[in-house]
């Protein structure tokens, strides 16, 4: 390989090679073709041996050519920061002030100023030590070099994430809730925000003190049958499919007279229609949101949301009312619209917001309703004294068709999206086709696009879950139109890990990292050291790389938040009978009818392993001890799921989540990865109990039983 478009590439960030995480890990080599393109993504040349020395110069300047960098993010132990300056201005006096955001008065600080040997023609690097103890937080930095002042920010990142201080000595547990999954008597064929309100009050009764939620964010208005939780719009939105809409202050019994039989029909439903629920609800929304604006104090309220969510606000809005005007006669998404209008900054997206405000606030009034109710989620949470409360799920990347890419689409790679390299589940490796942030973009703008979506997705939350952690290190991209592979493309680690901490420490909100994937080396250990909780699943904590035994109670880690499996894995009963298996043989993910049989003899081994640990950790029900080995075709033991409970409850990690389709005996799965709905009814799977008959159940009151034995 050409040396020098290696070194180019190294510099940039982006990997040359890497290993995957297949069963036999393979070791990849980026071809020059593919180096080449993720340059030109970057912003430099790379086409020929002139432009790569071009390039690399480019980059060797690039430092020296600003006083100071956009941003600085250091940790509380260490405040230092760099400034360029003439060397001949090295012996000048030197100034230095912070103002806290949000405050006006700036305070004088304490400094050491080192010359550097880093030097660049007539340009000389100062290291800059602020010697106070600072409270973390952003402040607006000011560094005088004689006369002239220059201006910066400093964020100051604590130690360690938040943890709850109840963690100290207690082991909670909570529930892991598809919130779309939740059926109850009144909603209208989906789970909704009333129905989570209530379900908080189950979970107070029952002892747990987390809730926690899919992905909850904005989808897109034309399509609601894309209705993946981790494929949204935005973001920093939530999805109006979750507004009760006959909790809207504004609704009246006569507003759905004529639709009762269709509420019924899509309440009676065995799987979420999402077309037909949100263009119900939507038909309905617009009759309140026209009766709302005769209400001048409820309008007061909505102008004043609409004055603190702003641009992003008014972005999303007008996005989706171009969608709504364009999708039948534009294929390809926002990409294929006038070039006036993929610009939201443009004369022409100015004047259509003008001609169009109406429309817009409808959009507006969605995000209202749908905020307001939420919050009375929190308040409940607070009331009801769950020391966690909701744990959020903040999805790794958004859609490429998205309104929070086209509304700052700099801050995104370009002709790329996020994916991941072949594993042992997806040989050819997956195309998520994800936005993912510009890495030397996101610094340029003080990485406040990615402290917006900490921020939106911490709101009314105790806890928040980082889907694919790795990210903050390093993330997969793959050429958008093109067969070409891909590689890792890698991000500031150290500054973006530092944000993640003091974001979870300025809102006292618990990190978790979803770390299942290609984990580089070194990564876990250096997020455990910042208080970043893992996620630890029953199936995953075996020995012999998931082949042996599984792990006992006592050897769980204590920082995780540990569940018997997730919404992309076979609910027990489900993972028992191995329908797991046969379904995934129907549709070719397994390819040979031997690779199933040999998939089905595997789990018979690793069932008699479950009921072998359940046996030596003494969990089974006083009442339902073990009948036999319950080999394939007997039938399913009773008191497997309370035992597999307690089982988990009796582990050391601090928080333990239990899913309700493992407590109701579920055996199908929520999302099958992989599959698309044409193949699969992913994210469409409805519990088999109505939310108001959940308390009374034998099933939930005797997994509680032997749950609080434990905690």
């Amino acid at each position: 390989m050409n040396e020098s478009l290696q070194l180019l590439a190294q510099k940039l960030g982006i990997a040359a090679a890497y290993k995957d995480s297949g069963l036999r890990a393979s070791y990849h080599e980026i071809n020059e073709n593919t180096l080449r393109f993720f340059i030109r993504v970057l912003g430099y040349k790379a086409d020929n041996d002139e432009e790569i020395t071009q390039s690399l110069q480019k980059l060797e300047r690039r430092r020296f050519q600003k006083v100071l960098e956009n941003i600085y993010v250091c940790r509380q132990s260490m405040l230092k920061f760099d400034a360029v300056i003439k060397t001949k201005d090295c012996q000048n006096d030197f100034a230095l002030t912070l103002k806290p955001y949000e405050k006006k008065e700036k305070q004088e600080v304490s400094f050491v100023v080192n010359v550097s040997d880093e030097k660049h023609g007539q340009y000389t690097k100062l290291q800059v030590e602020i010697t106070n103890n600072l409270p973390i937080g952003y402040y607006e930095l000011s560094f005088s070099c004689g006369e002239n002042e220059y201006k910066s920010v400093l964020a100051v990142a604590p130690a360690q994430c938040f943890e709850s201080p109840v963690l100290n000595d207690k082991k909670l547990f909570g529930y892991a809730l598809q919130l779309y999954s939740l059926r109850s008597r009144k909603n209208w064929g989906v789970g909704d925000f009333s129905d989570l309100k209530e379900f908080v009050n189950i979970c107070a009764s029952s002892g747990g003190d987390v809730i926690g939620l899919n992905p909850i964010n904005v989808f897109n208005h034309c399509f609601p049958e894309e209705a993946s939780p981790y494929l949204s719009m935005s973001r920093l939105f939530l999805n109006p499919i979750y507004i009760d809409v006959s909790a809207v202050p504004e609704f009246k019994e006569d507003d759905i007279a004529d639709k009762q039989d269709e509420i019924k029909a899509l309440n009676a439903s065995e799987t979420i229609l999402y077309g037909k629920v949100y263009n119900l609800k939507i038909s309905v929304l617009q009759k309140l949101f026209a009766r709302m604006k005769k209400d001048e104090k409820r309008l007061r309220e909505f102008r004043q949301f609409c004055a603190d969510k702003g641009e992003e606000l008014e972005n999303l809005s007008a996005f989706q009312c171009l969608y709504e005007d364009k999708w039948q006669n534009h294929w390809g998404g926002w990409r294929s619209w006038e070039k006036g209008f993929q610009n939201p900054h443009s004369a022409a997206i100015r004047k259509y917001k003008e001609q169009n405000r109406e429309r817009m606030e409808f959009f507006c009034f969605l995000q209202f309703e749908a905020w307001r109710q939420f919050g009375i989620v929190g308040k409940e949470v607070k009331s009801q004294g769950l020391k966690i409360g909701i744990y959020r799920d903040l999805a790794v990347g958004v859609g490429r068709d998205s309104a929070e890419l086209w509304s700052d689409e700099g801050a995104y790679l370009k002709d790329c999206g996020a994916g991941a390299p072949p594993d042992a589940f997806f040989p050819a490796g997956q195309k998520w086709n994800l936005g993912a942030f510009h890495p030397v973009e996101l610094k340029e703008r003080a990485y406040v696009p990615f402290i917006k979506i900490l921020r939106a997705a911490m709101q009314s939350a105790g806890a928040l879950r980082m889907d694919h952690v790795m990210s903050l290190m390093r993330l997969f991209v793959i050429p958008e139109n093109k067969d070409g592979e891909g590689t890792y493309i890698y991000y500031n680690f150290e500054d973006m890990l530092n944000i993640v901490a003091l974001e979870s420490c300025l809102n006292r909100c618990m990190i978790v990292g979803e770390s299942i994937g290609n984990v580089p080396e070194g990564f876990i250990e250096a997020i455990t050291e910042r208080n970043v909780y893992a996620m630890s699943v029953l199936w995953a904590q075996r020995y012999n790389a998931g082949w042996g035994d599984f792990m006992p109670p006592e050897s769980y880690p204590e920082k995780v938040f540990a569940s018997i499996g997730t919404h992309d894995m076979a609910p027990l009963k489900m993972w028992w009978f191995a329908y797991d298996i046969r379904l995934s043989r129907d549709l070719e993910i397994i390819k040979t009818d031997e690779e199933m049989y040999n998939a089905y003899h595997k789990r018979e081994a690793d069932r008699y392993k479950l009921l072998k640990s359940l046996d030596e950790a003494g969990v089974w029900p006083d009442d339902k001890h073990r009948g036999g080995d319950y080999l394939f075709g007997e039938n399913y033991p009773e008191g497997l799921e309370e035992a597999a409970h307690r089982f988990m409850a009796k582990s050391k990690a601090k928080v333990v989540l239990i899913q309700p389709e493992d407590i109701f005996q579920v055996d199908k799965m929520q999302n099958l990865p992989g599959t698309d709905r044409d193949r699969h009814p992913n994210w469409r799977r409805k519990l088999p109990i109505n939310l108001e008959d959940m308390r009374l159940s034998p099933l939930f009151q005797r997994n509680l039983t032997e749950i609080k034995k434990e905690r």
